[in-house]
This record gives C-alpha cells, structure tokens and sequence, in this order.
C-alpha cells in the first residue's frame, strides 16, 4: 500500500516512501529512503548533510496517521499533531540510508489518539517519540 492512497500528504513532504506492514488503528512499519537530492540536505548542514530530528518525527507521524486512516472508522478524518513528548534523537541519519519506521497506536478515540514512534536504520534507534494526535475532519 502506498502512503498516499491513505493521507493528504505530498511531495516534498510526504516523508514515507512505502508501507511495509498496517493493522488498522494499531500499528504501521514503513520506510523513507534518503537519496541525498531533498533541499533540506543542502542547508542542513553544508559539508555535513544531516536529516533533521524533526523531519524525523513528522515522518513517524505521517506513519501513525496512516495506521488510523486504514481503519474505517476513521474514514473522512485526519490527524493533526497535539503535542509531543519524550522525543530521543540517537544517530545521525545521512544521505543514502534507509529509515525504518515503526508506530504503536495505544489510546485512540473518536477524537484523539496517543502513539509511540521509533525510527532506525539497520536495526539502530536514530529517533524515538511519543505522539499525540486530534481527529479532524479531512
């Protein structure tokens, strides 16, 4: 499945490049993979391109919207960030890698939801948040 076929999100900031696993209103793995040509590596940082943790949080999120949205119940909605909480950036994530990303739905209402995110590559934790989300109507 791809991520658009879920959320409103596009280039240049739909952050997940594919979904590799969803249970509906639980749980998502996906994937980014960082080529090196976004704008962002160009000025962050010159000599040291370097992803910036919040991207890497806002692609964690893309993918726990895309948990939500794939239950029914949620059809013609969208999460909106409600805050963030106990967010860990642990490696630098540079050009060429790939991100795994993984989101836990827990609490999830018909107004709002909490999910734990963690991003890695080859099995090492580069980022690791603690999202909570509103339910708008899309």
């Amino acid at each position: 499945m791809k991520p658009q076929e879920l959320i409103p999100h596009r280039p240049p900031f739909l952050l997940i490049d594919e979904i590799l696993e969803i249970r509906p209103g639980e749980y998502a793995r996906g994937r980014w993979h960082l080529t090196g040509n976004e704008d962002f590596f160009g000025g962050h940082f010159p000599g040291r391109p370097t992803l910036p943790g919040v991207l890497q949080v806002e692609s964690l999120a893309q993918l726990g919207a895309c948990a939500v949205l794939a239950d029914e119940r949620y059809k013609g909605k969208l999460p909106l960030f409600g805050g963030i909480d106990q967010a860990r950036f642990r490696k630098q994530v540079v050009p060429g890698d790939i991100l795994d990303l993984e989101v836990t739905i827990g609490r999830l209402s018909a107004r709002a939801g909490k999910g734990h995110g963690v991003a890695s590559i080859n099995g090492a934790t580069t980022t690791e948040v603690d999202i909570m989300f509103i339910i708008a109507d899309a």
